[in-house]
């Protein structure tokens, strides 16, 4: 393959098949042979050699091919012994013959692979005008646009312009490509004519253009849609956007608005086709971006306490650099807020001329004002956010300087901060949605035993660390506790109304004593040791109250820890260091995009129902969660730039990437492409990864582009996002520096799907389709609590979470039975499934046809005639997917309420403790039978009944797909605008007197 990748046209496609290469050719037994395979000159036959068949056998007509295939998509391809010997994108089958027989055949390369599907697709789909395409007789789209902006350029009209200028407007219609390469392969095409000199003239022009400006990669999909050889019309765009890219009711108008918006070309938007330019301008554009918009504006329950919250937090946000040698700027606090920051910390000392000053660790030289700071809080608090801002105070000042604190706090924040005290009726903190624009402090508070206006307070967390750096007197420390004593004003304690500081003893104590207004501080060490030896324990703690996590003073140079440790036990507020860019910023500042950047990100359910079952370190599928597969395929790489800081010479750059997933340990992986040495800047990666999330609401997806080239610091960029943020489909994912900013035109090419894996046990392998028979699954059940009366309870779901499965399973099989037989995989979606019949029914030398009866409320697909072996069992295996989706449709409700009535257990909720003593169980065995019993709830009712209900929602949404596909690809019959779905209401469970 060129090294430049020339394969800009279906042109090159055809250049590049007719010279041939060598392929290995995969037999039914799996052996594989080496042969060449090349294109016959009147392009009606694919040929290879050496055979030792006769040369007039060793072919194929082009026009006997029903599909081509790319990837590991036949039965031989799919085979054991040959699954792992190649990867899935260096494989690709040619269906062909009125039997569907597949030729299997592994190539050296992706590219090449893509050059002969797209090469041979396109002699399918156009074969009967092979010299025509070869040799266009008349200018296409694109090449006339591209000769109207020469002639524009060209205002001399001397049928040239000079190589700078050329340059420019080249670098202009692709902003991000380097001068350097752009000059270079002008000077190559003009050697290659035997012209010198500065002058370009419009056929050197057309071709650069060609050969810089199109993306192989891009071309390659849009032949795969196209059925106006090279650009895509409205209806082409539609297919694209609502099977590839799972856009809903996507219509032909917003189609053309499309090309409208992105085609250059003034003819192409006149006759409303997107050209390869249009194309990849779309492709590049935010509608295609891998962050799904609906989450750049709140899109969450703000309505649910204050502690099922994470919240955006910041460390010593007066730091410019690190703990001791750093600097306090007022720069620092309007940087965190306006990156969505809704705690922050004060530290407050006392200060010359009875003002109180703000500074950390060994920073007295720059200390800044608090009435300052506070003025900045003020200006900035809610600029990025609505929802309330936590103030943290740790105060070291006297008592005539808390006094004068109190007077700039309510001089400066007035009406904003939050005065009333808290409901003791209440059992869990009001909402973001009611605090909205509210300040609120958090901070100590004097004993409701102590009536004078001042007293003493213990100062257990930061406060401590911080004057052990400036050498503070430790002599005051109580009880062994590394406690220090603190004098406190009435007035400033009375100011802490709904975030009062106390210290954490342990778990049982707090469940019984601690108020839900009351906030416990963690150092990362202890929060670590209580996450490894406590980890359910930390969990119920957290879905109550609120804790802060904050780092250790070992980490003078104020590196941060990783906030997924903490996050995974439910801690709300785990405290950044913002001034340190970095893996755990990245995490932390990818994590809170989610939800409109406003600093409050919605826990995961099963963190914060009161009965349910979560360890902080699951180490394999969750109860009552249903795990899902994710497929990414790296396709390629734009404008990649070398290191920051790299002295090596010239702008070579061999990248390589790292896919990372973060989240609950089960779920943490990554995995490496290879590194790309030749046209490093635009690598072409093609490589696929799957990766298993067993909790999905917690997981977060990062991109790391690496240099293969530099010693030292290897950063090029990095992108993160959560796992609820993606986009299915071809997207672009901008990438952003070291430091945070986006760097301009560089971005990578991806493809994402997203499976769910069914089942009501482990999943044991991570294949893509792991299709259990009946006797191999299995079953999720209840466990035993030694409560008499709750087990039985439990023991009567015992068949329904059975028929629950089967339901679930069954529709799973069927499904992916049905997609292989189509020749797709597990993540396709049904759209896709009904355009590859359709496909087949198109490129059929013999007259076949399928119809999809829409008048039924289950759509049939029945075949009109004789048709093929292989297409009848395709359709066997559509009708047995329907047959099992009306099953679960029409079941579902009936199991559903079996299961409701299982969970009428929660009665005893309250009582549990009491009636487990009652029944002779202490210590160890009552704990495990409250775990137990939290277990099966959290099967019951997160679990097994709101998968099933979900699995009714998705069998649902395949009918709705089908009915929209068969319409698109124009097989349907008797077709509704809308699918008339069947519709179940729901039973309610009992309810609870």
């Amino acid at each position: 393959m060129p090294n430049d990748r020339k394969i800009n046209s279906t042109a090159a496609c055809m250049a590049f098949m007719l010279e041939g290469c060598e392929m290995k050719k995969v037999r039914s037994n799996s052996r594989m042979y080496n042969r060449y395979f090349l294109l016959d000159p009147d392009m009606h036959w694919l040929r290879w050699e050496p055979s030792k068949k006769d040369s007039e056998k060793a072919k194929l007509e082009i026009k006997s091919i029903k599909e081509v295939r790319l990837g590991k998509k036949t039965p031989v391809l799919r085979s054991n012994g040959l699954s792992d010997q190649f990867p899935d994108e260096c494989a690709f089958s040619i269906i062909y013959g009125d039997n569907y027989e597949s030729l299997d055949l592994v190539a050296s390369t992706a590219d090449i692979v893509s050059t002969w599907v797209m090469g041979l697709r396109y002699l399918v789909s156009y074969g009967r005008h092979p010299v025509d395409m070869a040799e266009p007789s008349q200018p296409s789209l694109r090449t006339s646009w591209i000769g109207s902006v020469f002639e524009l350029a060209d205002m001399e009209k001397g049928g040239h312009i000079d190589l700078f200028r050329a340059t420019q407007i080249i670098k202009g219609l692709n902003p991000g490509m380097k001068e350097s390469r752009i000059e270079l392969k002008f000077k190559e095409l003009q050697k290659a004519k035997d012209q010198y000199g500065e002058a370009i003239n419009l056929d050197t022009f057309v071709e650069a253009y060609c050969e810089l400006c199109t993306r192989p990669e891009i071309f390659f999909l849009l032949v795969q849609f196209s059925s106006n050889k090279e650009y895509l019309d409205s209806k082409d765009l539609m297919l694209f956007v609502e099977v590839e890219q799972g856009v809903e009711g996507v219509t032909e108008e917003m189609c053309r608005d499309i090309v409208q918006k992105f085609e250059p070309s003034a003819k192409g938007r006149e006759r409303g086709y997107l050209s390869i330019d249009g194309f990849t301008h779309y492709l590049l554009s935010s509608e295609c971006h891998i962050f799904d918009p609906q989450h750049k504006k709140v899109c969450q329950d703000m309505t649910q306490p204050l502690s099922h919250y994470y919240i955006n937090s910041s460390h010593n946000a007066s730091l410019l650099d690190d703990h001791f040698w750093g600097s306090s700027d007022i720069s620092s606090y309007i940087r965190a807020l306006r990156m969505g920051c809704r705690s922050i910390e004060v530290i407050v000392w006392d200060g010359p001329d009875n003002e109180p000053v703000v500074y950390v660790g060994s920073s007295v030289a720059s200390q800044l004002a608090f009435s300052k700071v506070l003025d900045i809080i003020n200006q900035y608090a809610f600029e990025s956010s609505e929802y309330p801002l936590i103030l943290c105070l740790v105060t070291h000042c006297c008592i005539p300087q808390q006094r004068v604190m109190v007077q700039h706090l309510k001089k400066i924040l007035g009406d904003k901060l939050y005065a009333e005290p808290p409901n003791k009726e209440e059992n869990y903190l009001p909402s973001p949605e009611k605090l909205k624009g509210k300040i609120l402090l958090k901070s100590k508070k004097l004993p409701p035993s102590c009536i004078d206006s001042e007293g003493d307070v213990t100062d257990e967390e930061e406060g401590l660390e911080m004057s052990r750096r400036v050498g503070a007197d430790e002599k005051d420390q109580l009880n062994g506790l590394g406690c220090k004593r603190l004098r406190l004003c009435r007035e400033l304690s009375d100011l802490v109304c709904l975030c009062k500081s106390v210290q954490f003893r342990d778990f049982e104590l707090s469940k019984r004593e601690q108020k839900y207004w009351e906030i416990c501080s963690f150092n990362e060490v202890d929060a670590n040791r209580f996450a490894n030896e406590f980890p359910e324990e930390f969990v119920c703690y957290n879905k109550r109250f609120i804790s802060r996590v904050y780092p250790t003073s070992m980490r003078i140079d104020a590196s941060n820890m990783n906030p997924q440790d903490f996050w995974k036990c439910g801690c709300q507020i785990v405290a950044m260091n913002y001034q340190t860019p970095g893996l755990m910023m990245d995490l932390n500042l990818g994590w809170f995009r989610q939800n409109g950047n406003c600093g409050y990100v919605l826990r995961p359910a099963i963190m914060r129902e009161e009965v349910s079952y979560f360890s902080a370190n699951a180490r394999d599928s969750l109860p009552g969660v249903s795990a899902q597969l994710l497929h990414i395929k790296v396709i390629s790489g734009q404008n990649l730039p070398k290191p920051r800081g790299s002295a090596a010479k010239g702008d070579v750059v061999e990248p390589y990437i790292y896919v990372e997933i973060h989240g609950i340990p089960a779920d943490c992986a990554e995995q490496r492409t290879k590194t790309v040495s030749q046209n490093g800047d635009n690598p072409i990666f093609d490589e696929s990864f799957e990766f298993q999330i067993n909790l999905p609401e917690l997981a977060v997806l990062r991109f790391v582009v690496l240099d293969d080239d530099y010693i030292g610091d290897e950063f090029i960029g990095q992108y993160t996002i959560p796992f609820e943020c993606l986009q299915p489909g071809y997207r672009h994912v901008p990438l952003q520096s070291l430091t945070g900013e986006f760097l301009p035109n560089t971005t990578l090419f991806v493809h994402v799907a997203i499976t769910n894996r069914r089942g009501g046990g482990k999943a044991h392998k991570r294949g893509l389709s792991v299709k259990k028979g009946r006797k191999a699954r299995e079953y999720t059940t209840t466990k035993t609590t030694g409560i008499k009366v709750v087990d039985e309870l439990f023991r009567a779901s015992t068949q329904p979470l059975r028929e629950a499965t089967d339901l679930r399973e069954n529709v799973q099989n069927a499904m992916v039975s049905f997609k292989e037989l189509c020749g797709l995989t597990p993540a396709a979606n049904m759209k896709q499934c009904i355009l590859t019949v359709s496909t087949w029914l198109m490129n059929s030398e013999r007259s076949l046809k399928v119809i999809v009866d829409l008048s039924e409320t289950y759509p049939t697909m029945e075949a009109q005639g004789p048709v093929p072996e292989l297409l009848r069992k395709v359709l066997n295996a559509y009708d047995m997917m329907i047959q099992t989706s009306k099953t679960l449709i029409e079941s579902a409700d009936v199991v559903y309420s079996k299961l409701t009535q299982a969970q009428r257990a929660l009665d005893f909720h309250e009582d549990l403790h009491r009636i487990g003593v009652k029944e002779g169980l202490k210590g160890r065995k009552l704990q495990k039978a409250m775990e137990s019993y939290a277990w099966n709830i959290t099967v019951l009712k997160q679990g097994q009944a709101d998968l099933l209900k979900h699995a009714k929602s998705e069998a649902l949404d395949t009918l709705r797909q089908i009915h929209c596909a068969a319409q698109s690809c124009g097989l349907s019959k008797n077709g509704a605008a809308s699918p008339q779905l069947p519709h179940h209401p729901p039973q309610q469970p009992p309810q609870v007197q």
